[in-house]
C-alpha cells in the first residue's frame, strides 16, 4: 500500500510536467498526494470493514467526498459525488492504481481485487488491469526474496499469458513515444515493465516516472509491486508519510497493523515502529 502512495506522491508534480529522465529529486517541497492515494486508502478501509461490494462503494464515496480536489477523472468524480452506486463501464487506470491492498491478503485477495475494480471499472479492461497488478504483487510477495531473477521471469510470463499484456519492450523503446494515457491497457504494461527493469525500490519509481505520461498513476502501480519485491527503505517511507494528513496517515497505520494480525513479518513491525516514531516526534514538536 505504501509503495503505491510513494509513487503517487513522487509522481504528482510530473503528471502535467512530464520528464523523460530518471535524474530528478525524488521528493520535492511541492509534491502532494492525489486521488491515487485517497482511493488506495479507500480500498484498504473497505477490506478492513469486510470487503463486501458495498464496503468498497461506501469507502470510495466517503473518502472521495472528503478530498474533493484530489484530482479525480471526470466520470469517477461524478460517481463519487452522486447518489448513483452502479458502475459505469470504465477501463481507466484508476482500478489498477488503487488495488494494492488486495495483493497483501492471504485469503480472498483475487476476489477483493476484482470487486475493488468492478464497483466502478466494470469494463473487462478495467478489471483486467486491476487483476494483473494484483497478481504481480502476489507473485512478488511469494518468490522475489528467494530468487529475484526467476520471480521477475515468472511475473513477465504469467502476466503476458494470462492477461495478454505485451511486456517485451524495454523502457528505452517505450520512452521516446509514450504519451499521457489514462487507460489500463496503456498504463499497466508500462508500469510493470518499469518494475521488471528495476534494481531496487527507488529505481522502480524513477523508471516509471521517466516514461512520462500519467506519472503519478504509473509510479503508484509500479511502486505497489516494488514494495512487495524489495520492501521500502526507511528514508523513503518516512518522507512519503510526511506528505499525508492525519486522516490518511491513520488509515495507513491501521492497515499495516491489520496486516500484522495475520502475518508475522519483520517488515510489518518495522513499519508500525516507524509510524509510531512519527507519532512520538509529532508529540515532541507540538
Amino acid at each position: 500500500m505504501l509503495g503505491a502512495i510513494i509513487g503517487d506522491v513522487v509522481g504528482s508534480v510530473y503528471e502535467f510536467n512530464i520528464i523523460k529522465t530518471k535524474d530528478f529529486p525524488l521528493f520535492r517541497d511541492d509534491c502532494f498526494f492525489t486521488d491515487d492515494t485517497v482511493m488506495t486508502c479507500a480500498v484498504a478501509e473497505a477490506i478492513m470493514k469486510g470487503g463486501k461490494p458495498d464496503d468498497f462503494i461506501d469507502e470510495m464515496k466517503r473518502l472521495g467526498r472528503l478530498y474533493p480536489d484530489a484530482g479525480y477523472g471526470g466520470r469517477f468524480g461524478a460517481w463519487v459525488f452522486s447518489d448513483d452506486r452502479a458502475p459505469y463501464n470504465s477501463y481507466g487506470n484508476g482500478s489498477a492504481m488503487r488495488v494494492s491492498p488486495c495483493g497483501w491478503m492471504n485469503e480472498g485477495g483475487y476476489e477483493a481485487a476484482k470487486l475493488s475494480a468492478a464497483v466502478t471499472h466494470d469494463h473487462p479492461e478495467g478489471i483486467k488491469g486491476a487483476l494483473a497488478t494484483f497478481e504481480a504483487i502476489s507473485l512478488a510477495r511469494a518468490g522475489f526474496r528467494d530468487d529475484p531473477a526467476a520471480c521477475k521471469k515468472t511475473i513477465r510470463k504469467q502476466i503476458e499469458e494470462k492477461y495478454g499484456y505485451d511486456l517485451s519492450k524495454t523502457l528505452d523503446e517505450i520512452r521516446p513515444t509514450y504519451e499521457f494515457n489514462e487507460t489500463c491497457q496503456d498504463t499497466v504494461p508500462q508500469a510493470l515493465i518499469a518494475f521488471l527493469e528495476s534494481t531496487d525500490f527507488e529505481d522502480a519509481i524513477r523508471n516509471a516516472i521517466s516514461l512520462g505520461g500519467d506519472s503519478d498513476t504509473l509510479a503508484a502501480i509500479t511502486g505497489s509491486v516494488a514494495e512487495a519485491a524489495y520492501g521500502i527503505p526507511d528514508p523513503i517511507a518516512n518522507a512519503a508519510l510526511s506528505y499525508l494528513d492525519e486522516r490518511l496517515y491513520d488509515v495507513v497505520k491501521r492497515w499495516y497493523a491489520y496486516r500484522a494480525k495475520w502475518e508475522h513479518d519483520h517488515e510489518f513491525g518495522v513499519l508500525i515502529e516507524r509510524t509510531l516514531r512519527r507519532d512520538e516526534n509529532r508529540t515532541e514538536t507540538e
